[in-house]
């Protein structure tokens, strides 16, 4: 048993972060941005709270006029000793540019968090991808990289330390909303963890502003001394893989959680391996142990540290593959090659020189703007590889129609027995947050994994949204839309305007429909007639309830009607999946246990909006009408036992 095996939680990766930054720094600098937003709120609702960092310091929040005064507000805490946070993305980072090579030359220990994000180019988009860390990864900070909400808290501490114990910035990363917005189990750094590890910052971080220790900083260099400066300061920076590596090390044997500079997973013996950063890493280790039952030698690599770059460290990983596949969520067309894949080549080119045999090393575009990858995709990657006749080094790409596209196949990667959602819903209703609410739920309740990821832009009030959550006795490694889930809730008949819900619904699946008719007959006529054949045809049940007037019988306020709506779907879904069941826990248990929660979730709101969502859940789970049982449809028509 490892001495401090973490706080068990369901959180998504801006809350890791949140927990972990409210407890050590003592400033975050911010102008928010998303998707880095949540980490943003969450410090500063602890700053509203008096809270102080974990050596009584009272935190602080400021948030300037733009993202590049953020990071020169975050410069000049550092520079008086504070310890300092910023959290940012896209074109946020890339505006503070200019302040990033400033606070990195004057050796500044300060850690600041990334949701990943496209940058605008040839249009705007707010979702993941590396294009924002690429464009300012050679400013002189640290950079690493979180695979999902775990990594996200771990690393946040790791480079608070590594940054003091080296004197230099760091960046932690984590892909906007498909990190910073999906809730999956993960177990939080307990505070003693933190003081023992990190340590009280004034051992470990410089006051520069103090008079009694004079220092001129920031000074004009001309000719004779700007590169004897520049160079020098190598000594700082050449100290870091060591300090790192140890830092890794040292919280992997304190925690049990093991983390590295690079990450390897099945790469002995492995004749192709993928390369990879963020959570198109964490789906490579699902579709690794799916192709190596099929007996082929594949593994996977995720990189956890880009600067520095641990060029010996993956030469080692992969001398002895065939080939390699590198996918990263970027493009740079005028370049020799996408940016992670100049680093590798490099490094191998280095082994080649001392006469080694190294793989060939193929470029894969994938995930820009948060398109979909999916374990199919990957698979394709894999068969690209291992095919010898292949001579194409052109960058592929993965997930659109394009010349050098890879066809995939839809493959379903869930751990065995997993449960999975995929909700419609308009922006208004308070989905995302159900959703979220539902898993942790369901997680906590029945001590289950789960994933729970919103298709986030698309929640603002009035516009279609999509969520997914899967429920599973595993961890749950697939990063991506869901094809295939056993149960699709629809706030609006509507939504059959706007495409087939019924898409990947499994045979014998439930469809929750919200309705103002009263009754089942009427409920089913409104379903149009090509969607009430496929029902019939597939033996799906049908379930429906009028959440809009359940909200307003119980909402404290008018304003919280439409956010309660999404609320009566706890219930719904409590009632319609099988975990209650398979528990053994009665009606009374279970929403004593759904009250216990809500109390965590809504504690400051007040006792009567406790009492209100509770009796919510309660009573849709009451009120649920079985549509196709009423009208007299026997279960799972067609659909073989």
């Amino acid at each position: 048993m490892s001495k401090y095996p973490g706080i068990p939680v369901i959180v998504d990766g801006s809350e890791a972060v949140a927990h972990v930054e409210s407890r050590l720094a003592e400033v975050a600098c911010v102008y928010p941005i998303t998707p880095s937003t949540t980490m943003a709120a969450i410090y500063q609702a602890a700053v509203a709270d008096g809270r102080t960092d974990l050596w009584g310091t009272h935190l602080r929040f400021i948030e300037p006029e733009s993202e590049h005064s953020s990071a020169s507000a975050a410069e000049g805490a550092a520079l008086a000793g504070a310890r300092v946070t910023n959290f940012t993305a896209g074109q946020g980072l890339v505006l503070m540019k200019e302040v990033l090579y400033v606070i990195s030359g004057k050796r500044l220990p300060v850690v600041f968090h990334v949701g990943a994000r496209a940058l605008t180019s040839q249009a705007l988009n707010i979702h993941a991808g590396h294009d924002d860390v690429m464009a300012v990864a050679d400013c002189g900070w640290g950079i690493l990289f979180a695979r999902n909400a775990q990594e996200a808290a771990d690393l946040a501490a790791i480079a608070r330390r590594v940054a003091e114990a080296t004197e230099t910035p760091f960046i932690v990363a984590q892909d906007g909303f498909l990190t910073t917005h999906t809730l999956e189990n993960a177990r939080l750094p307990e505070d003693e963890l933190l003081r023992e590890f990190v340590g009280d910052p004034r051992l470990h971080i410089r006051d520069l502003f103090d008079p009694a220790e004079a220092l001129m900083t920031g000074v004009v260099q001309n000719q004779d001394s700007y590169m004897k400066g520049r160079i020098g300061q190598r000594a700082y920076t050449d100290r870091i893989p060591a300090v790192l590596a140890e830092a890794m090390a040292e919280w992997t044997q304190l925690t049990g959680r093991a983390v590295d500079p690079v990450a390897t997973y099945r790469t002995e013996g492995a004749s192709e391996i993928l390369i990879a950063m963020g959570t198109i890493a964490d789906t490579a280790i699902a579709v690794v142990d799916h192709l190596r039952a099929q007996d082929r030698a594949v593994g996977c690599v995720a990189l956890t540290s880009f600067r520095p770059f641990p060029s010996r460290e993956l030469v080692a990983a992969v001398r002895n593959a065939r080939a390699i596949a590198v996918v990263e969520r970027t493009d740079e067309p005028l370049a020799g090659s996408n940016p992670l894949t100049r680093e590798i080549r490099s490094a191998l080119y280095e082994a080649a020189a001392e006469g080694e045999m190294v793989p060939r090393v193929r470029s894969f575009a994938a995930g820009l703007g948060s398109r979909d990858v999916g374990a199919g995709d990957l698979v394709a990657v894999f068969d690209a590889i291992a095919d010898r006749r292949d001579s194409d080094d052109r960058v592929r790409v993965l997930g659109i129609k394009h010349p050098l596209a890879l066809a995939a196949t839809p493959l379903d990667l869930r751990p065995p027995g997993s449960y999975s959602l995929r909700g419609h819903s308009i922006g208004g209703f308070g989905s995302v947050t159900t959703n979220k609410l539902v898993a942790t739920l369901t997680g906590e309740l029945f001590g289950k994994q789960v994933q729970a990821y919103p298709r986030y832009g698309s929640e603002k009030k009035g516009l279609p949204t999509t969520y997914y959550l899967t429920i599973a006795d595993a961890p749950i490694r697939v990063h991506a839309e869901l094809d295939r889930v056993d149960f699709v809730p629809l706030h609006d008949v509507s939504a059959f305007g706007l495409g087939n819900p019924l898409a990947g619904l499994v045979d014998g699946g439930d469809l929750f429909i919200q309705s103002s008719l009263g009754s089942a007959e009427a409920i089913w006529a409104s379903i149009p007639a090509a969607a009430r054949a496929e029902l019939l045809a597939r033996g799906i049940r049908v379930t429906a309830l009028d959440t809009a007037a359940l909200a307003r019988r119980h909402a404290p306020r008018p304003e919280l009607e439409i956010r309660m709506q999404g609320v009566a779907l706890v219930g719904v879904f409590l009632r319609v999946a099988p975990f209650a069941e398979r528990a053994g826990l009665s009606r009374e248990e279970l929403m004593e246990g759904v009250g216990t929660q809500l109390r965590r979730f809504f504690g400051k709101r007040g006792a009567s909006v406790i009492k209100a969502n509770l009796a919510v859940i309660a009573e849709a789970w009451d009120g649920l009408i079985d549509v196709t049982a009423e009208i007299g449809v026997p279960a799972a028509v067609g659909v073989p036992a």
